[in-house]
Parts: structure tokens; C-alpha cells; sequence
């Protein structure tokens, strides 16, 4: 294969070529620049490209591999990193004007591990600003969906979904409080990954909700998915939040299959006769291809799930407008206006909501985890909805009932995770006659990520969709 066939290839594929000197990170590392080269302008994935640097990045990779020092599976693969994290001497903006010249003095930790894994950084990845979702005018360009430049790609880590998507990287670290990496992935058709709260350190990370932000590794396949997980999890004594328990490696039990595993379909999630028939269709054929893998599946009940997002919204933007509080304040106007309406309401949250939503969040948690007594993982679609055109996104609300519809969206189907505080996936699994992406979603247990990665790979093996790319 040439390096033009390889940077639509995963990481599982490309780490033995690399290792064995069969490819050269430098050959790599030159056909992904030319790829962003060509479709940046078109895509907006990235803010800024770091062509000079990564390509010392890659002489420095080969010349390392060539002398036998071959630290891994990251070791000479060109990556993105969601410009919500601190790079090194390196701009970061957080999506915003307000941060447009910052130079970070530091890493965040996860990409300093990284950085020791080997990866080549070949830049900073678009985002909603400030990674809360909804923005109305990207100051560094509206991010568009691969498979359809004129719908959204899903936020916030949305340059990372679509440089991913459109093989503009190998891998990616996005980051999920309400469904940020996986909303993206969904809609962009790749995969990417909420690991439990805490099992990520969140130094570095511009932050939103300090109880449900956690880094999203966003990627081609399940497989490549566990890898990078590997790499940047783990206790950080810089996040008193991290957590210490023991990160396994995620790839040994991989592939031993699933048979017995006892899947628990999410019954208030199950797509109704309003949804999109071909993501009715698609979900009804997913469960049919896990009880063909062996797997045990039922139907399970969550009876608070429907009112998450409202929770969720409750808590997150109530954190997220003390994080503003300052600027917000000294530079309204400085805001995009989605995130200034957002933060502004969300200062006037009383605390005897934001107390209500806690206790609803414990209840609702409490659920979840007794859900998972009966089965092993649960399962729903990533959505009901295609996603919406980027000229939709601006349509004032006309009523209450308005807010409401709307309010179900895609966070109905991720915020139950980030309230609990438990591992997801979003997997691929359909198109739609449309031609856009499905997302399915596995959720699992605390620092269950293992199962949740081994019921994940099963299902992909039997498919074929991960290996569809869109046609740019």
C-alpha cells in the first residue's frame, strides 16, 4: 500500500508496519499533511496545523525505530488533540477569540503522556466553543460533516470526529461531559470512547462540569480505541479527581468473544415509531447480530433515564458559569451568542435547583446501577435523528413545547453516563439511505471498560461499517 492507502488505515494496522520498518512515520506523517493540505478549507477539522514540528516529530520517531527504541503501539502515529487541552508552547485556544493568543506554558497530562507514548502531533483540532456545545459563529470556521458538508458533524470535539472521519489524523483525543466525543463519532461514523469519571486525569483540560468532564479518545476502530485509552489512563497526582485503580490492558481479552454476555436493552430508549425508520431498522438488526455473536439479551428499565438531559443541563452549565463567572462578566460580548445566553441563564440557577438536580442525578444514578446488576451492558441507539443542517442550527425557538422537542435530542442518549459516571461507547452501526452514519452506544459498569471495549469488538468484527469511509 502506498502512504495515500495507509492514512485511511488504524492504528492496529499501521503500529506492526511501523515497527517492523516496513513504513516510515516520515512518509506517514507527509501524507496526512497533504491530506489536510487539501481539505481543511473544506472541513475546517483543524485551528492550527503543526506541518514543521510534526515532521521533526516523525524524523525523530524513525530515526528512534531505526535504532531499535520502539516505546509502542503510538510510537511514529500521527494524532490530533481537541483544542480544549494545553500544548506546550503550542496556541490553544479553547474555540474562543478570548484565548485566541494563548501559549500554555505546560501540557495537560494527557498529551504529555502521549507525547512519551511517541505520537506525531500534527495539530489542534476545532471545537464548540469553550467545549459547550451549540456555538453559533466558529471564530476559526464551522466544522462540516464528512459524509454531508452541509449537516453538523456533532459537538463539541467536532474537528476531532471529522479529522478522524476523514482520515485528517490516525487517532484523536476529543473530550465528553455531556456526549462530546460521542456525539461526534456517531454522527462522523468512527468510534470513540467516555471512560469512567476519573479513570482520565483532567489537568490541563479547559473545564465544564468538574464532576462530569472527562478526555474522549476518538478513533477508526474499537481496537485502536483500547489502545489509546491504555496510554493516557491512569491516577495523576495533579487531578486530586483521578482515580487509583489499576488500569488494565484493554486489548488482552479483546478478542475471546462474547458469548454469554448478558446484554440489557434500555427499554425508555428503544426507538419509537417517530424516530428515523432506518435507525429503527438498524437497531433491531444490531440486537439480532448480538444474539447471533451468543450473547444473552433482554430488555431492562430505567424509568428516570427520559429526564436526563434536563438534569444534566442543570448541573453542567450551573459548573460551567462558575468557571466563566469573570469573563463571562467582563467579557460578554467576547462570547459566542449561544454560550453567552447559555452561561448568562445558568448564573441565574438558584441552589435550590441545582440541589434538585443533584438529588434527582443520585436517584438516577442509583438506577443505573442496579440496572447493571441484572446484565453486563446496556444498550441504545446514539440517536433517533439525522444530524441537522449547519443552517438549522440558528432557528430561534418559537415555544416552550419547542425547547422541549429539541431538549430530546442527542444528549438524551450520552448524559446517562455522564450523570453516573460510568463508561460508553459509540460504535458504528449503519447508514441510513441518506448516506449518514449510525452510532450504537455500550455502557458499562465502573472502570468497566474492558467489557465494554470486548463487547464493542465483537460486534465491529461481524460488520463491515467501521471500514467505511466517506467519499472526499
Amino acid at each position: 500500500m502506498t502512504a495515500q492507502d495507509l492514512i485511511l488505515e488504524n492504528i492496529a494496522t499501521l503500529a506492526p508496519l511501523i515497527q517492523h520498518k516496513e513504513i516510515s512515520p516520515v512518509a506517514l506523517t507527509e501524507a496526512y499533511l497533504a491530506r489536510i493540505e487539501k481539505l481543511n478549507s473544506r472541513f475546517n477539522a483543524y485551528i492550527t496545523i503543526l506541518a514543521e514540528t510534526a515532521m521533526a516529530e516523525a524524523r525523530k520517531a524513525e530515526t528512534e525505530i531505526m535504532r531499535g527504541e520502539y516505546r509502542g503501539k503510538l510510537h511514529g502515529i500521527p494524532m490530533g488533540i481537541k483544542d480544549q487541552f494545553l500544548t506546550k508552547g503550542i496556541r490553544t485556544t479553547f474555540g474562543s477569540t478570548i484565548f485566541g493568543d494563548q501559549i500554555p506554558s505546560e501540557d495537560a497530562t494527557v498529551v504529555s503522556r502521549l507525547k512519551a507514548a511517541g505520537i506525531i502531533m500534527l495539530g489542534k483540532h476545532n471545537l464548540a466553543e469553550f467545549a459547550l456545545g451549540g456555538t453559533r459563529k466558529h471564530p476559526y470556521g464551522t466544522p462540516r460533516n464528512p459524509w454531508d458538508p452541509e449537516r453538523i458533524p456533532g459537538h463539541s470535539s467536532s474537528g476531532s470526529g471529522v479529522a478522524v472521519a476523514a482520515s485528517m489524523c490516525t487517532a484523536a483525543i476529543g473530550e465528553d461531559t455531556g456526549g462530546s466525543g460521542r456525539i461526534p463519532a456517531a454522527m462522523c461514523g468512527i468510534v470513540a470512547i467516555r471512560p469512567t469519571y476519573g479513570r482520565v486525569t483532567r489537568y490541563g483540560a479547559a473545564p465544564a462540569s468538574w464532576s462530569m468532564d472527562a478526555a474522549s479518545p476518538m478513533t477508526k476502530s474499537v481496537e485502536d480505541c483500547a489502545i489509546v485509552l491504555g496510554i493516557i489512563a491512569g491516577y495523576d497526582p495533579k487531578d486530586p479527581l483521578s482515580n487509583k485503580t489499576p488500569v488494565p490492558n484493554y486489548t488482552k481479552n479483546l478478542k475471546e468473544g462474547i458469548r454469554g454476555i448478558k446484554i440489557g436493552v434500555i427499554k425508555e430508549l428503544i426507538p419509537p415509531n417517530w424516530a428515523h425508520s432506518d435507525i429503527r431498522d438498524a437497531f433491531e438488526r444490531n440486537i439480532k447480530i448480538f444474539e447471533k455473536l451468543g450473547a444473552s439479551v433482554s430488555q431492562v428499565s430505567i424509568p428516570l433515564i427520559n429526564l436526563t438531559a434536563p438534569i444534566f443541563v442543570a448541573i453542567c452549565d450551573t459548573d460551567a458559569a462558575y468557571v466563566h463567572y469573570d469573563n463571562i462578566r467582563n467579557r460578554t460580548m467576547d462570547y459566542d451568542e449561544a454560550s453567552r445566553t447559555r452561561l448568562m441563564s445558568a448564573s441565574l440557577v438558584s441552589a435550590g435547583i441545582y440541589t434538585m438536580a443533584q438529588q434527582a442525578r443520585n436517584v438516577f444514578r442509583n438506577q443505573m446501577l442496579a440496572s447493571l446488576k441484572e446484565v453486563d451492558v446496556l444498550l441504545s441507539p446514539m440517536s433517533y435523528t439525522l444530524p441537522i443542517k449547519i443552517s438549522d442550527e440558528v432557528v430561534a425557538f418559537e415555544t416552550k413545547e419547542d425547547v422541549i422537542s429539541r431538549q430530546y435530542g442527542a444528549r438524551s442518549f450520552t448524559t446517562p453516563y455522564s450523570l453516573s459516571c460510568l463508561p460508553a461507547i459509540s460504535i458504528p452501526s449503519g447508514f441510513t439511505n441518506e448516506g449518514m452514519p449510525i452510532g450504537l452506544q455500550i455502557g458499562g459498569r465502573q472502570f468497566d471498560e474492558e467489557t465494554v471495549f470486548k463487547v464493542a469488538y465483537a460486534f465491529e468484527t461481524e460488520t463491515e461499517w467501521h471500514r467505511q469511509r466517506p467519499s472526499i
